[in-house]
């Protein structure tokens, strides 16, 4: 996906992309490229597959929430997916960018010094460690393709506020749905919305899923990730 492709993509999701996001972003992504080649990102070595892959993919999310303002926090964000490209494109949302990965929190500072954005923090912890503390903070909490659903549902949950909503980025997660149905029913949480589509260019099929939480979240939750992977909530 060239340039001009990825602007007529964005329209048709409803987004106006300025020409100062747009230069934005194609610093970012030429940042990302050249760093990928001594510090390992991502596995993606193109500017067409970079806005194809992470850019427009992770605008997608436009598809199941209002995302033009508010509080978002971005678990296991890697380098800045979704999290910093939802910073670009929607300036008055406020973003924080969580990883327990040292040399991508290190990256994303740099990033975003060089893109001068005054919307985002980087945050360097464990994702239970950090929602334990920050409990009921934020409007939405998102991740993208980090763990199996049932475990982002306990890492995430705790930190939305009531009627917060987590958004869900997956390939075909039925299966994990099913598996998930147990522990969104404890964690008092329900799915208000599904999307499934491919990606343009045959880029792949994607699942959006907004969960919306109904109550507060019991202070035992999260447990510590390796109790989380072991057992399901009960």
């Amino acid at each position: 996906m060239n340039k001009e492709e990825f602007l007529k993509e964005t329209q048709k999701l409803n987004i106006k992309v300025t020409d100062t996001m747009l230069f934005q972003l194609e610093t970012y992504a030429d940042f990302l490229l050249k760093y990928n080649e001594h510090t390992n990102l991502t596995a993606i070595k193109t500017k067409e597959e970079v806005y194809l892959k992470h850019f427009y993919d992770s605008l997608t999310l436009i598809k199941i929430e209002n995302l033009e303002e508010g509080s978002l926090l971005d678990v296991g964000t890697g380098a800045g997916f979704p999290g910093l490209v939802l910073a670009i494109v929607f300036p008055n949302l406020k973003v924080t960018l969580l990883d327990s990965n040292n040399k991508k929190i290190t990256f994303l500072k740099e990033c975003i010094k060089k893109l001068n954005l005054k919307n985002v923090e980087t945050v360097y912890s464990r994702a239970e460690d950090y929602t334990r503390v920050h409990r009921e903070e934020y409007d939405f909490v998102t991740s993208r393709a980090v763990a199996d659903l049932r475990i982002l549902l306990e890492l995430n949950i705790p930190a939305l506020k009531i009627k917060g909503h987590f958004l869900v980025m997956k390939g075909n997660v039925n299966e994990e749905l099913e598996k998930a149905k147990q522990t969104m029913r404890i964690l008092s949480s329900k799915i208000m919305k599904q999307e499934i589509f491919e990606l343009p260019n045959q880029g792949g099929l994607r699942t959006l899923v907004n969960i919306e939480k109904e109550e507060s979240t019991d202070l035992k939750y999260p447990r510590t990730y390796d109790k989380i992977k072991k057992k399901e909530i009960s």
